[in-house]
């Protein structure tokens, strides 16, 4: 089937690539000598530990767990000793349960680890909880969860994201152009087992290799398109794809199979497609590691739990003093405290990046320019927001809908006066969540 272009285009802006590892296939990391799995790599409540100080673990051994709706178990990425139970401070400054594990370099597999056998949907939905699979394009919501729409809910397209619009980040390209057997097998499944008559598999098009790649491997198939995308950020934000790829709009406080949609990060769906042959659950992942302070920028695949000075001592360090390092893209990524991070599921890329790349300008007043509101992609005004946020009025940034902003950034980018509008859209999004 050949390559089809996309319906729609929402307002965005675009941004210089920095693709620097585009064709950098993924190069494995050594067992780390101590690892830290944090228990919480979800949206939910933090899993629970379930191996104390003293137990001897393998891979993909459970190691966590929490039954509540938008949690998802966690494994063992290594084989070894737990050494140790700590209180983590995660992203956000939530506290969570963490496991220390000192690894003995066997890499030994445990008993546990077999193809899940599927027959009927229950069956499916359970594998997709068993894998640990939650949103591995940052997100991090339970992927069981958003496959678990009921009966009375109609979903006739899943849509494959592999827009991968963030500068620097290429470890979903990766996935696309060294696994693209396993994406399309996932894919078929999902579809086979939740009824799903139609897929779309949306890449920007400034990846070229990996929408040849998978418009060959679909080319048979009567189900699965493969879409071309433009190359404009947030092209990879779910409602933003949705419409680009379907015209379909989801409306304020709706879910996206609310209009008939299912959306997949192409990594998520490739590390289902392997776990249904192998049986291996989330234990590792795969990471740009780039900026203009790491030595060896490169796609490296690293066990969850490895310390993120480990990744970065494994490309060659630093080559200059870094003034910020990122879980993440530029656009949306979290800045870290300290190098100690552990990686966690849904981390994608490290970037280490200077003062040079970093320009900090002051802040000014809004010269009324529009710029942030031709820029938002669902439209807001993002100087009427702040506005009504430094005055607390949650009844007006309600009517505002601030409740669509998608955390993109665009607004601060191309705002001349260098105002923090993301980060007060965010503010007052909690402050109408402390309201409510």
């Amino acid at each position: 089937m050949p390559i089809i272009k996309a319906k729609k285009n929402l307002p965005g802006i675009h941004l210089k690539h920095y693709k620097n590892t585009h064709d950098s296939p993924t190069v494995r990391m050594p067992v780390p000598p101590q690892v830290k799995i944090v228990m919480s790599q979800h949206m939910g409540a933090p899993c629970i530990p379930m191996v104390k100080v003293g137990d001897e673990v393998k891979v993909g051994q459970k190691i966590g767990e929490n039954r509540q709706k938008l949690s998802a178990p966690i494994y063992s990425s290594v084989s070894g000793k737990v050494t140790g139970l700590m209180d983590y401070t995660a992203y956000g400054g939530v506290v969570v349960p963490a496991i220390v594990i000192e690894t003995d370099g066997k890499q030994e597999v445990h008993e546990s680890v077999k193809p899940p056998r599927i027959t009927t949907k229950e069956e499916f939905l359970e594998a997709v909880y068993e894998q640990g699979l939650v949103g591995l394009g940052g997100a991090g919501f339970p992927t069981h969860t958003k496959l678990s729409f009921g009966e009375d809910v109609k979903v006739d397209i899943l849509i494959i994201n592999g827009a991968e619009c963030e500068p620097y980040i290429t470890s979903d390209n990766r996935e696309m152009v060294e696994n693209a057997d396993d994406i399309v097998y996932g894919i078929e499944q999902v579809q086979k087992f939740l009824g799903i008559e139609r897929a779309l598999i949306g890449i920007e098009d400034n990846k070229q290799e990996a929408l040849s790649l998978l418009a060959q491997k679909t080319e048979s198939s009567k189900g699965i398109e493969v879409v071309s995308l433009k190359s404009r950020y947030p092209q990879g934000a779910e409602k933003v794809l949705i419409y680009s790829t379907t015209g379909r709009v989801v409306p304020e406080g709706a879910i996206p199979a609310e209009v008939g949609v299912v959306v997949m990060n192409v990594t998520s769906i490739s590390k289902f497609g392997r776990y249904l042959r192998t049986g291996m659950p989330l234990t590792a992942k795969r990471l740009t590691v780039d900026g203009d302070c790491i030595t060896n920028p490169q796609n490296v695949r690293a066990l969850i739990g490895t310390p993120v000075q480990d990744v970065i001592d494994f490309c060659g360090g630093f080559k200059k003093t870094p003034k910020k390092i990122l879980c993440g893209g530029p656009m949306m990524g979290v800045a870290l405290l300290d190098t100690s991070t552990p990686v966690i599921k849904n981390n994608n890329a490290i970037l280490a990046l200077s003062s040079d790349v970093l320009l900090d300008q002051p802040t000014t007043a809004c010269i009324r320019c529009g710029k942030c509101i031709g820029a938002c992609p669902v439209h807001l005004m993002p100087v009427s927001i702040e506005k009504a946020y430094d005055a607390q009025d949650v009844e007006m940034l309600q009517k505002l809908s601030v409740n669509l902003c998608i955390n993109c950034g665009c607004c601060s980018y191309v705002c001349p006066a260098k105002r923090n509008l993301a980060q007060k859209n965010q503010l007052a999004k909690d402050l109408i969540r402390q309201q409510k």
